[in-house]
């Protein structure tokens, strides 16, 4: 289900050293926390497990003090929670004197999969550097090993390649540090019902191993900022960490380097300085309208609200650009949004929904610093619902169709209810029918799955958003989830948009919104 993304062959970018000067002075410091494996384990084949391996516990850390390890030999420690820093560890030699170089493996895995199943192949369509493991070559024992890569892993996988036949090596005082920028939680809403709390937990140390010099969408893959991403993470920190500054050097991160027109990039890219991806989606760009306006509701922040609101509106104009004759935006190949990971899906329609969820953003947003705005965005209002439902609703099926072969999806329903379009007996029925006569063209990602729970927040249906999240991100907490992932299908475990589930991330930004959906009310 692979999905291309554009690459510009003139991509001319636009940078603004006021806004980029002040996110360098907003880059929060990075915590440290060291922690010991927890045990070593061993790997079984078993299609029972939902990765479809078993981890056994055999052993404890401490054991490998008296354990020589010969060429062949290899050490699966379980650290016993997700985390993201480095891996540090004495080596030493055992039996004769070392007589030649010892070559040694590191595999790191969030799942098991990833240090049980080769990775000679993989054949995904996204780099396999991105497969997380490291070869060493060490001359002369004893050396305390510092690896220098972050990596994102709950397993480690340690193998000896190559001593010689005559000396082996001891590992000891093997230990990782993990780094994250969030601070220490404040107190926060303790759930009755165990599932629940659990999820509550899962949420928050996915959003705190996300927090890094910036909100990240992953740690392991693929360590950028993504607007779509950052919109989702800055709600959640508001309710958890609640470090606004880091919310605001990413804001002013996007508006400081973009296309050339002013468009936001979907993307970018921290080293080797900061750097807009030439990757540009529709439904991003305008996010980063709807980000300022939850930062400002949240902090009442006006100075950054004036001083970002131009690259705010800039989005709506770039997207305006976009609508046809009937005021909807064209169904074209010629301009992407994302929406969702589902190959089949047509955009038309919920990215209508977006724009005009957008729009919403954009007023409150307009009423705050450009009054003279507030017309125009009314008006704007008025004109994309009332096409939608002129031209996008299907009153004899019930539904919101997308493109020109009317294609129904759940992702059009629900970016149309989070648009407001239709009064609320009718946002209610559509939600009904959503689960009575279910679209064929379903939600792929915890992303999506989010938008459709705060669809039914929004229409006053919390006993069901609940369920819902009990339901989907509790399956993953049955599953053995330790941070939430990026693509889940309960039907198919090994699903991935790339081709291969061990590229897949396994802690992923845009899966950390239950904690603030349960805090909705």
């Amino acid at each position: 289900m692979a999905q291309g993304f554009q690459q510009l062959k003139d991509h001319r970018l636009k940078r603004n050293s006021r806004f980029l000067q002040l996110a360098e002075s907003l880059t929060p410091e990075l915590q440290q926390t060291t922690i010991r494996p927890r045990a070593i384990v061993r790997l079984h084949k078993d299609d029972r497990h939902p990765h479809g391996w078993f981890a056994e516990d055999i052993a404890t850390p401490d054991s490998l003090d008296a354990q020589r390890l010969n060429t062949g030999d290899e050490v699966i420690l379980d650290l016993g929670t997700h985390c993201v820093g480095y891996l540090h560890l004495s080596c030493e030699v055992m039996g004769s004197p070392q007589d030649a170089p010892v070559h040694l493996q590191f595999i790191f895995g969030e799942i098991t999969p990833e240090v049980a199943e080769d990775f000679a192949d993989y054949s995904g369509w996204l780099s396999s550097s991105w497969l997380q493991q490291e070869h060493r070559y060490i001359d002369v024992l004893p050396e305390n090993i510092q690896l220098a890569r972050r990596y994102c892993c709950r397993y480690v996988k340690i193998r000896v390649v190559a001593t010689s036949q005559k000396f082996g090596i001891r590992l000891s005082d093997i230990a990782f540090t993990c780094v994250s920028s969030a601070q220490t939680l404040p107190a926060l809403t303790r759930f009755s019902d165990p599932l629940l709390q659990k999820i509550d937990d899962i949420s928050v140390l996915t959003l705190k191993n996300c927090m890094q010099s910036v909100f990240e969408d992953g740690p392991k893959r693929d360590r950028r900022l993504w607007l779509g991403d950052l919109r989702l993470q800055a709600l959640v920190n508001y309710h958890t960490f609640q470090q606004d500054s880091l919310v605001r050097r990413c804001l002013y991160l996007f508006a400081g380097v973009t296309r050339e027109d002013g468009m936001v990039a979907a993307n970018l890219f921290m080293q080797p300085e900061v750097i807009a991806d030439d990757t540009y989606l529709l439904d991003y760009s305008l996010f980063f309208v709807a980000t300022l306006a939850d930062y400002f509701a949240h902090s009442g922040d006006r100075e950054t609200v004036e001083d970002l609101w131009p690259t705010a509106w800039r989005q709506i104009e770039l997207a305006l650009e976009r609508l046809d004759a009937d005021d909807l935006l064209q169904d074209s190949e010629q301009w992407w949004a994302f929406i969702d990971w589902h190959e089949q899906l047509n955009k038309q329609a919920p990215a209508q929904g977006v724009f005009i969820y957008c729009l919403q953003k954009a007023l409150i947003l307009a009423e705050a610093v450009a009054p003279a705005s507030v017309a125009v965005i009314e008006q704007l209002l008025r004109r994309l619902k009332d096409a939608s439902m002129q031209h996008l609703w299907q009153p004899e099926m019930g539904f919101f169709a997308s493109g020109k072969d009317k294609q129904i999806s759940w992702a059009s329903q629900v970016w149309m209810i989070l648009a407001g379009v239709g009064d609320e007996t009718f946002q209610l029925a559509l939600l009904n029918r959503l689960s009575s006569d279910a679209p064929a063209i379903a939600l792929q990602t915890p992303y999506m799955m989010h938008h459709y729970v705060e669809a039914l927040i929004q229409c006053g249906q919390h006993a069901g958003a609940e369920q819902v999240i009990k339901a989907y991100w509790g399956e993953m907490v049955n599953r053995g989830a330790d941070t939430f992932w990026e693509v889940f299908n309960a039907e198919d475990a090994t699903l991935s948009p790339y081709g291969s589930h061990l590229i897949n991330s396994y802690c992923h930004a845009w899966s950390c919104t239950p904690a603030w959906l349960l805090r909705q009310k």
